[in-house]
């Protein structure tokens, strides 16, 4: 087993799960184990180091690396968190090798860049490249749920020239995609027992007024202006919940909606605009509460233009293929950092298609040749300006 590889293995095999809002405890949860790991592997580097708290066991971990005669700055994002393993049909946190895939819980999501950004930053501390690129190197967490972490390292003073995010893209470069916004509505009813059903008011029943014209508001976004590269906006109700018991009428039922923005959307004005729309189909109901959204994750707008051809070209360099340009319906911790000015691209080992999966994989050739297109990024990145 190479260096690459023993790194990547040892990077599973350290839970960082995220809990997804939910109230779980357990050494697999939260992100401060690895953190510490990430700390005391980047102090053998010897190069200096710092955390961002942002709650108990969850600390962005930031490292910098000068570069000789540098005179541009690169951000390597790279996400700590996984989601969790539940229902894995494999051990999630015993990395195995089988016909060039390593298996594991974020292997592909995004572990295998991780290796591969932690490869390519200890090469050019070592090789100190004359003009390459200064490199910081952010390790952040929370991107799976609320992306707490990239809000907070957005609103840090990095001076970065062009931030560069891992996410599994199949070494291919996204200059956009879209973002996110997620929130509750909830119906309020008046309980009472089963059996004399209309002395209450049921919470469910009403809950289905509000369904409809969601379905309806969803189909028209699906007909409206598309983005000419992501396509159209759309809304999902994903998760419903509601009542206590089957013999009592309900007198809640709450539920879950996705969001997605394409550039140029303000989800602050999404959110007033389906508001108003409810309130004039409903007549206002004072029994229909929206809460606050706990996502709100912007998206990425295509601003590194200048950028996409000296970063094409040294990811040929590195991989001998030139690598399509192109976005995707996902979001990732660049909304945040674009959202306040830094241009972003997204690059990573792996296929989105294989994160969040039962028996998660990543392809090991492809992380050895992310190693590689990163310091090469660092390199000829460093050549512009």
């Amino acid at each position: 087993m190479d260096d690459l590889t023993r790194l990547l293995s040892a990077l599973v095999a350290i839970p960082s799960v995220n809990p997804m809002g939910r109230t779980l405890a357990g050494p697999e949860f939260f992100e401060s184990k690895l953190t510490d790991y990430l700390e005391a592997w980047l102090g053998d580097l010897k190069v200096p180091c710092q955390r961002q708290t942002l709650a108990p066991g969850r600390d962005n971990l930031l490292a910098w690396y000068e570069a000789p005669q540098s005179r541009k700055l690169i951000l390597f994002d790279v996400h700590q968190d996984t989601v969790p393993a539940d229902g894995m049909t494999i051990s999630p946190f015993e990395p195995h090798i089988d016909r060039g895939r390593l298996f594991g819980r974020g292997s592909c999501d995004v572990k295998g860049s991780m290796a591969a950004m932690l490869t390519a930053f200890a090469r050019l501390v070592r090789e100190r490249p004359i003009g390459s690129a200064s490199v910081l190197l952010a390790c952040t967490v929370d991107e799976e749920f609320t992306h707490t972490g990239s809000s907070r390292l957005a609103e840090t003073d990095h001076k970065a020239d062009l931030a560069v995010v891992a996410e599994p893209t199949g070494l291919n470069l996204v200059d956009c995609h879209k973002g996110a916004l997620r929130w509750k509505i909830r119906a309020r009813g008046v309980a009472c027992h089963s059996s004399t059903p209309h002395l209450g008011q049921n919470a469910i029943y009403r809950m289905r007024r509000v369904l409809e014209p969601l379905e309806n508001h969803a189909e028209s976004l699906s007909r409206s202006t598309p983005d000419p590269i992501l396509g159209p906006p759309s809304l999902s109700v994903g998760r419903i919940e509601g009542g206590q018991s089957v013999n009592v009428v309900p007198d809640w039922c709450e539920i879950e909606i996705d969001r997605r923005l394409i550039p140029g959307e303000d989800g602050g004005l999404c959110l007033q605009q389906l508001r108003e729309m409810l309130d004039h189909q409903l007549g206002t109901p004072d029994w229909l509460e929206f809460g606050e959204p706990w996502v709100h994750s912007p998206p990425l707008s295509a601003r590194a233009a200048e950028w996409l051809d000296p970063l094409c070209g040294a990811i040929a360099t590195a991989t001998g293929r030139r690598p399509k340009v192109m976005g995707v319906p996902f979001g990732t911790d660049a909304g945040p950092l674009n959202e306040k000015g830094t241009p972003c691209v997204v690059f990573g080992p792996g296929d989105i298609a294989q994160a969040h999966t039962k028996d998660e994989w990543i392809e090991l050739e492809q992380v050895h040749l992310a190693a590689q297109a990163y310091f090469q990024i660092a390199v000829e990145l460093g050549k512009r300006g």
